[in-house]
């Protein structure tokens, strides 16, 4: 699952390059990033969530499936054991506080409630105090699995939902009140998607290696450079470049053959590494915040005082 640097993807005005900050600005902020596969998150946004961990956010991972489908095994229990330990790999590699497994069937996301997916995110949004979420575009044209389409969806109704004090009154009567997640990075992944936004992840290449390389049930990452250094092994051969143990055989495969494109995305911003996406600003930045603003200049520029004539 590679990003293609593709002509067609769409820059949507002006791109932003968010470079790396020192200290911790984010400092009691609150980031989840709601994945549908074990190596969604390592493929299109590693580098991202480590950069603003590093910058203060407290990360919780969220999956949707189960991966039942995405393994080496025909054995289907065994395949989801595996994927969900590896979730936990990457959680630890990234430096996420906790991972909720929400479990529904790999590849059948779409035969299940989309009302009762939503309401299990925004009691999660609310619950955890989200202000950040990292997930799929629910509108990217060209998505074949509909896991990543139902998944994009039901975050972003939800990270709306989870402000509004009258939607699950339960929630709200356990204790548990609106909160609204504030902005969105959606990733980009297929061709024609658009993006505004290209993360300089230069400064994290390594925490984005590590949790790639945790995925080894599914993807080309994982235990593809252990598995090329025996079948060399095997011929009389060797990459010097590999290294003399499996461990640095799988990191070294991921950092000679599937950074390409994300030093490419580097390449066209200035920096060496990126990852981009579409972003979404908090809410009332676009239409909202013209309104105010003109309703604002209005009233300053007309009203009187009650005792006038």
């Amino acid at each position: 699952m590679s990003i293609a640097i593709d002509k067609q993807v769409q820059a949507l005005g002006e791109v932003e390059v968010e470079s790396a900050v020192a200290g911790r600005p984010h400092e009691g902020k609150v980031l989840a990033a709601v994945q549908a596969h074990a190596d969604d998150i390592p493929f299109f946004c590693g580098g991202t969530v480590a950069k603003l961990i590093d910058e203060g956010y407290t990360a919780y991972l969220i999956q949707t499936t189960n991966d039942e489908k995405c393994g080496p095994t025909t054995s289907m229990g065994e395949t989801i054991l595996q994927n969900e330990r590896e979730v936990d790999d990457l959680a630890n590699a990234l430096g996420f506080k906790q991972v909720f497994n929400l479990g529904y069937r790999n590849h059948r996301l779409d035969e299940a409630s989309p009302l009762e997916l939503r309401a299990r995110l925004v009691f999660l949004f609310r619950y955890l105090k989200v202000d950040t979420v990292l997930t799929f575009n629910p509108w990217e044209h060209w998505e074949e699995n509909p896991d990543h389409s139902v998944t994009g969806q039901a975050v972003e109704a939800a990270s709306w939902m989870a402000g509004m004090g009258k939607d699950y009154p339960e929630q709200v009567a356990a204790g548990i009140g609106p909160y609204g997640v504030k902005d969105k990075y959606y990733w980009v992944m297929r061709p024609h998607a658009p993006y505004n936004r290209v993360v300089d992840i230069s400064a994290y290449i390594e925490a984005k290696i590590g949790s790639m390389v945790v995925n080894k049930a599914q993807g080309p990452a994982g235990a593809r450079g252990s598995g090329l250094r025996a079948q060399l092994a095997q011929q009389g051969l060797k990459l010097p470049a590999l290294g003399d143990d499996d461990a640095t055989a799988d990191r070294e495969f991921i950092r000679l053959f599937l950074l390409k494109d994300y030093a490419e995305i580097g390449r066209l911003y200035g920096v060496e590494y990126g990852e981009w996406f579409y972003y979404m600003p908090p809410r009332g930045t676009f239409i909202g915040s013209l309104f105010r603003g003109g309703m604002e200049q209005y009233i300053e520029e007309n009203s009187v005082p009650l005792d006038s004539a």
